[in-house]
């Protein structure tokens, strides 16, 4: 070996050694191998940092920041679970067991495998319950109309309350059930002819027989159909036919009655006299019927098993009243005047005594009220004729007449008289509830017609009065 070789070698190891041979006699230490040179990083970029150099490590056995606990090993991420707003009931059926298969048996094992399958579950019932209801409101509204229908048509067979007044029904040679149905409606026997068909139709009844026939008022389907079954009363036509025209009084109404065949005027009277027929309205202590005994046309059964006698008819006319008065309000008199029913019935036969036509009853009826609320004497004639004994029919009424102790003298004694003086119609008994509000409180005929002129004063009223005489109407 040459020696510039061999002065190379004396100052140091050489990094390598051509052909990867050894220097003889001398050992090379042993040196960690460089990495690989990497090439230039872009410009802008951060090479990435070089690794710690083996020769500066503290302790050579371990990299720096290594510590004696063992590694931590990471918890393995659990398999991803599907929300319960993922899962569809065609999906999942069977609720958690559904769950279960979609999402596995390891997802079961976890947390939030066992949320999403309580979610699910939850879910499902939800939609079973909605589903649920849904189908229970369906079912309501095709059952609903159904049984309103059916209780409707338990309403018309049997209407609640008891019958009204009995109605005369003539049933024509021809007809058939829904005609019959028709009239009975008409004169409200029955409150629907379709419900009287279908009843009739469903037991096959009929045909019924032509013919007259008594039925009362508010019977009902079922009651109708067994009253024409039993067929027409006996006789033909209707038997009799009694007539009273509103402010007949008790004694009058007794002579009507007592004009039919078989009917004693004096019977009737003494029934209507003793309180053994009473009206609703009638007070305590008050046994006459006066003033409640209702003003119509009736008509009075007369065959044989069958005849009306004077108390029958009695029960009619009072009970005709007492719904012909409810249905006027007269149950509401202590509100709508102050007065009580049966008062408002006096006051109302006090206005049919004095009108003669009915533009003059909301007047009469203020005039009264007016005077009343005034504490001023009624000054009403046809209350003390009531009062007269034989009345005013033959004799006029006297001054005498007016200085009386009757309790119907108006002219002498204050307030309402303590009765009724004659039947009253609907038309008096609505005024009576309702008087016109006008200051009136004199009245006196005006004309051949009957109505009358009123006035505020005494002045005015005189006034009047001289006019009618000079008409000739006093």
């Amino acid at each position: 070996m040459s020696d510039h070789r061999r002065e190379f070698d004396d100052r140091d190891p050489p990094d390598r050694v051509d052909g990867g041979g050894a220097v003889p006699g001398r050992v090379a230490p042993a040196r960690p191998v460089a990495p690989p040179r990497r090439s230039s990083p872009r410009q802008g970029s951060v090479p990435p940092p070089s690794p710690p150099d083996p020769r500066f490590w503290p302790d050579r056995s371990r990299p720096p920041g290594a510590t004696d606990q063992p590694p931590r090993r990471r918890r393995p991420e659990p398999r991803h679970a599907p929300d319960a707003d993922e899962l569809d009931a065609h999906d999942v059926p069977g609720g958690g067991v559904g769950v279960a298969t979609a999402v596995g048996g390891d997802a079961l094992d976890t947390r939030a495998g066992r949320r999403a399958a309580e979610r699910a579950a939850r879910a499902q019932r939800k939609r079973h319950r909605r589903r649920s209801v849904a189908a229970l409101l369906i079912v309501g509204v095709l059952v609903l109309p159904f049984l309103v229908a059916a209780g409707w048509f338990v309403y018309q067979l049997n209407p609640p309350g008891g019958p009204g007044a009995t109605v005369r029904i003539e049933i024509e040679e021809g007809w058939g059930i829904s005609e019959i149905a028709d009239e009975l409606e008409s004169k409200g026997v029955i409150g629907s002819a379709l419900a009287f068909e279908l009843y009739a139709k469903a037991r096959s009844a009929g045909p019924f027989r032509d013919g007259p026939y008594e039925l009362r008022t508010s019977l009902g389907v079922r009651d109708a159909v067994s009253e024409l079954e039993a067929g027409p009363v006996r006789g033909g036509a209707a038997d009799l036919e009694l007539v009273l025209a509103p402010g007949l009084t008790l004694e009058q109404i007794a002579q009507r009655v007592g004009e039919l065949p078989g009917r004693d005027a004096a019977t009737f009277l003494q029934l209507a006299q003793s309180g053994q027929v009473r009206s609703r309205y009638q007070p305590t202590g008050v046994s006459s019927l006066e003033g409640m005994l209702f003003p119509d046309t009736y008509r009075i059964a007369n065959q044989d098993g069958s005849e009306e006698d004077e108390l029958a008819i009695l029960q009619r006319l009072v009970a005709e009243f007492d719904e012909r008065a409810a249905a006027a309000g007269i149950d509401a008199a202590p509100t709508v005047i102050g007065r009580t029913p049966y008062e408002a019935i006096v006051i109302g036969s006090l206005i049919e005594r004095e009108a003669g036509v009915d533009q003059d009853r909301p007047l009469i009826s203020a005039v009264i009220a007016n005077r009343l609320r005034d504490g001023e004497l009624l000054q009403i004639d046809a209350a003390n004729c009531y009062g007269k004994p034989g009345g005013c029919a033959d004799a006029p009424l006297t001054d005498a007449d007016k200085q009386s102790d009757s309790p119907y003298n108006t002219y002498r004694f204050p307030g309402l008289v303590p009765t009724p003086i004659s039947s009253v119609g609907e038309a008096s008994l609505q005024a009576a509830l309702a008087p016109a509000a006008v200051p009136y409180k004199f009245y006196v005929i005006a004309d051949e017609s009957g109505a009358h002129a009123f006035a505020e004063t005494l002045d005015q009223h005189n006034a009047n009065v001289a006019e009618a005489q000079r008409k000739g109407l006093l």
